[in-house]
């Protein structure tokens, strides 16, 4: 629809952040060192492959309380021919783990996964199987072109040599003092004398960097079928752990094909299960189609009902049929359908919000983080990693240096259900790496951290830019809404005239300073440009190579 957002908008913001442009290549991380490490790459001849494999290695020292190498993730890659693939590298049930396992803390909502003592949250009984690591050692081979021990350089040496703490940083630390303080491998980094790192304090894991130098000279077999596994498993057996060899040996990463999505002439391509979001993106689209976002307006109350009314649906869904897809049937096709999705929409009051069951038959961490990569050959990454909660398990490994995950708290401790436990299972998440594409070109690739509120924050900014006709910049900044189906969550621009009309129609408003994380994305122009984007809810720091090589034939000083 011609003419500006903001005409039409009842919530109208301004960025807090500058976006920064490229012709050569674009690495967008939540942090700057990060991006830094992965823009060294291509700077060096490298493609977007090096440069992410790069960036995720440094975001495992300068964000280590969000991903590392005993974590999961899931990687969508666009290659120089046009082919779309994800690499699932998501943690696994281990082998000894069963569905009774742990004992469902007494009183605990259907949807929430607390167990008795906290064992699949915190320690050594909630690590899951790692895949981080193999995943992005095979990615590297099968489409970077740099070596290994290349790209790793850049970590090692954040690692061994330090870094500033960001505030960001000092206030995960802040929250999560009180278990962590209890392991002292941790807190000896992150709360030196029992107190949390204070901002422009300097980080050094020289552990964790011989443990990366010693991956970058022996790739992911150091981890999955050599040293630093013993020391994994050895560390499991006097802990109580669960993770065994067997374990480590039969680990396998998966290529999956993207969840497709028509949207007002889009095409939208998101994460097929175990991941719930592409096929709950493409379902809240559809059932968006059959409105006039445009002329509605940006945060206006009639937008954010219809925008609630979807995601509930959506999460209705979700409880009854997402999973890992080797152990349940998910009715991808009739979930991602138009007729579903007009189905769902006749069922939409205009005026009234609604409580939503599943129409088929029959909790997350918010602590992830998101970069995306691209580079001048045509190929670009957009992925989504994480140890789940805030700082994983909250114990260091001694003899590694690195935190681990704590996926276990992913899975439903009773048996029976979508989401129990079952041995080689992997998670179910809501990692929404991103890409949109228009006449088959494509035009943005985008994602965000935020537990279960990324694959509606996804949505939210497709619909930013798709209907709304924002900046990538504005559509990653932009103001957010999420519920599930009980609170309405908006962020504070909103409003209070559109939470009141909210209000009244039955939505229950509750304002919170932010929902999901910090989003980042790169916009690709019809004549090669690139546009990188990072919002004010992390570090979000964009860097671009411009530029380039000399003319041919100059001779600088010479007529």
């Amino acid at each position: 629809m011609a003419g500006n957002w903001r005409d039409r908008a009842a919530t109208v913001f301004e960025c807090e952040k500058k976006p920064a442009t490229s012709s050569r290549g674009m690495v967008v991380s939540n942090h700057p060192l990060a991006s830094s490490a992965g823009v060294e790459m291509l700077a060096a001849g490298g493609n977007a492959v090096d440069a992410a494999i790069a960036t995720l290695f440094a975001l495992t020292v300068v964000e280590p309380m969000m991903v590392g190498i005993i974590g999961g993730g899931m990687a969508h890659i666009r290659t120089s021919d046009g082919s779309h693939r994800f690499i699932d590298g998501q943690s696994t049930v281990p082998l000894a783990v069963k569905p009774d396992t742990y004992t469902s803390k007494p009183g605990s909502p259907h949807d929430v996964f607390d167990t008795v003592g906290d064992e699949n949250l915190n320690g050594a009984k909630a690590v899951a199987v790692p895949g981080s690591l193999k995943a992005w050692c095979e990615t590297l081979a099968r489409f970077g072109t740099m070596s290994l021990a290349d790209v790793m350089q850049p970590a090692i040496k954040f690692a061994s040599r330090g870094y500033a703490a960001t505030p960001y940083l000092c206030e995960c630390i802040a929250d999560g003092a009180d278990v962590m303080r209890k392991d002292k491998p941790i807190s000896a980094i992150y709360l030196p004398d029992g107190v949390p790192l204070k901002p422009g304090e300097r980080v050094v894991q020289s552990e964790y960097a011989e443990t990366l130098a010693y991956i970058a000279q022996h790739g992911a077999d150091a981890l999955y079928n050599g040293l630093l596994g013993n020391v994994l498993v050895d560390y499991m057996k006097a802990t109580g752990g669960f993770i065994a060899h067997q374990d480590l040996k039969t680990y396998s990463t998966v290529e999956r094909q993207p969840i497709r999505a028509d949207y007002r002439g889009w095409q939208i391509m998101g994460p097929p299960p175990p991941a719930a979001s592409g096929v709950h993106i493409a379902q809240m689209l559809n059932i968006l189609e059959g409105y006039d976002i445009a002329s509605l307006g940006f945060g206006t109350a009639q937008t954010i009902h219809y925008l609630a009314e979807v995601m509930k649906i959506a999460f209705a869904d979700r409880a009854a049929a997402s999973g890992d897809p080797a152990y349940i049937k998910v009715p991808v096709e009739r979930l991602t359908s138009k007729a579903y999705a007009a189905e769902r929409r006749r069922a939409i009051d205009d005026g009234r919000a609604q409580a939503w069951g599943a129409g088929v038959e029959q909790l997350e961490s918010a602590h992830t983080t998101h970069m995306t990569a691209a580079d001048s050959f045509g190929n670009v990454v957009a992925t989504t990693q994480t140890i789940n909660n805030l700082f994983g398990a909250r114990i260091l490994i001694p003899g590694l240096g690195t935190i681990p995950n704590n996926y276990m708290h992913l899975y439903d401790p009773r048996p029976g259900h979508a989401l129990s436990l079952a041995a080689g299972k992997r998670v179910t998440t809501s990692m929404s790496p991103m890409m949109a594409l228009r006449d088959g070109r494509l035009r943005f690739a985008l994602g965000l951290p935020g537990g279960k509120r990324i694959f509606p924050s996804a949505m939210q900014a497709l619909v930013n830019l798709i209907d709304h006709g924002m900046t990538l910049q504005e559509a990653v900044e932009a103001p957010r809404v999420w519920t599930e189906g009980n609170a309405l969550e908006v962020e504070p621009a909103v409003p209070e005239r559109e939470r009141e009309k909210l209000a009244a129609m039955g939505h229950q408003v509750v304002a919170m300073s932010t929902v999901g994380g910090g989003m980042n994305g790169i916009a690709f122009d019809h004549d090669g440009g690139m546009l990188g984007a990072g919002c004010w809810r992390a570090d979000g720091t964009p860097i671009g190579l411009s530029g380039g090589l000399a003319r041919a034939g100059v001779r600088f000083g010479l007529r």
